[in-house]
């Protein structure tokens, strides 16, 4: 189909969609997970399926009456190619939902997409803040850069921290995160140094670090998307950062779960505020690790598995329910103020903002089980029901 074909079936997709979800009763309810499977997040997207297809295998193939199907479509981290694969969803595939993202770029070529189709567009990842103004078909169930940056800003200057290096990845969330940490920190009567930004793709950490350690701050904060803090652990190490006795602290995305333990005993006490650990001590928590861990060979969960899950679950129980009819505007009234216990502990998407609200924990890496023991990210201190802050207008 060409791109002159693509935009006409997408005009017409509103009245279609609306017609075949009106009688779907008998047909499939059809979930397309829009995920980067392969390049340089793809640990992102594996995480989302294995948790995706983990909540289905657990809660039933059907609901009330319906066959849920997943279409799973690798968007390789590249706007372009989401876009592509969202129109294809909506229009071939005829999607009841799209979900996925796992980086802001990929939700905000999605967004006038789901708003023209009215089909509902369950955000997994995408975490600036105003991300969510993308489409009014939009809803988050995973977090903001602004909600889980608070808790660090903090925590930092009553424990010591009083001069402060920033690092962020140079696009939305980074941005997010460089903005609410130096507004909160000076407010708390700290002083940034410098704020330094790296390229998302292909990043090179070295001669930014080696700046840092020239400026010598207490403490280095740190946020790069998931999966990419090996990198950030590795040069701080050689460039001998630790030694000189600055500090990591930074969100959660730097010592994600899945990837800690490979960072080796550099990562030992390094604090992050996140709303998932895999060491978060519920019981709920530990049957979901259990299952995830015995699907997947034994990988561990990360926050991102956790908000794909809990995404499933957010649709699972709109469709229960619509009494299984579906449609784009029952659907997302159904997802509008759904509150639940997740094994990061209770959620709440609210009803106004489209928006989670949530716990942020603040850990810090610890060896459990001794000198042969593993990495886990501690928790200790817990923000409750904490909302996007208010966005400068």
């Amino acid at each position: 189909m060409d791109k002159r074909s693509v935009i006409k079936a997408l005009a017409a997709a509103p009245l279609a969609l609306g017609l075949h979800k009106a009688g779907a009763q008998g047909t499939p309810f059809k979930i397309g997970l829009l995920a980067p499977m392969t390049g340089p997040f793809a640990s992102t997207g594996k995480q989302m399926e294995a948790a995706a297809r983990l909540f289905m295998k657990q809660n039933s193939g059907a609901v009330a009456g319906r066959k849920v199907e997943l279409i799973l479509k690798d968007d390789t981290g590249v706007p372009d190619m989401t876009k592509r694969l969202a129109q294809e969803l909506v229009v071939n595939d005829k999607v009841d939902v799209l979900a996925g993202f796992g980086l802001t770029p990929l939700a905000l070529a999605t967004g006038p997409i789901a708003t023209q189709s009215k089909t509902p567009m369950v955000n997994m990842l995408a975490a600036t803040s105003a991300v969510i103004d993308a489409s009014p078909y939009m809803v988050r169930v995973s977090m903001t850069l602004p909600q889980i940056t608070l808790g660090i800003a903090d925590w930092a200057p009553k424990n010591g921290i009083k001069k402060v290096v920033t690092l962020v990845s140079d696009y939305g969330p980074g941005l997010d995160a460089e903005r609410t940490f130096k507004d909160r920190f000076l407010f708390n009567g700290g002083q940034i140094l410098d704020t330094l930004r790296v390229p998302v793709r292909s990043p090179d950490f070295a001669p930014f670090l080696q700046k840092v350690r020239d400026l010598a701050p207490d403490a280095l904060f740190v946020f790069v998307p998931s999966g990419i803090g090996t990198q950030v652990m590795k040069q701080f190490n050689e460039r001998g950062l630790d030694k000189a006795g600055i500090r990591l602290i930074g969100t959660g995305d730097v010592v994600d779960d899945d990837i800690l333990n490979s960072m080796g005993d550099v990562a030992l006490g390094v604090v992050t505020s996140y709303p998932y650990s895999t060491a978060h001590p519920s019981a709920l928590n530990k049957k979901f690790v259990d299952e995830f861990k015995k699907a997947n060979n034994n990988l561990r969960p990360n926050a991102v598995a956790v908000f794909a899950y809990d995404g499933m679950r957010v649709i699972y129980d709109a469709l229960k329910k619509t009494g299984g009819k579906g449609g784009g505007d029952a659907l997302l009234a159904a997802m509008k103020g759904q509150i639940f216990e997740s094994p990061r502990g209770q959620i709440y998407i609210d009803a106004n903002t489209r928006d989670i609200v949530q716990s942020v924990y603040i850990r810090k890496v610890e060896r459990i089980g001794g000198a042969g023991g593993e990495l886990f990210n501690v928790e200790f201190q817990e923000h409750k029901d904490v909302r996007d802050p208010p966005r400068a207008k």
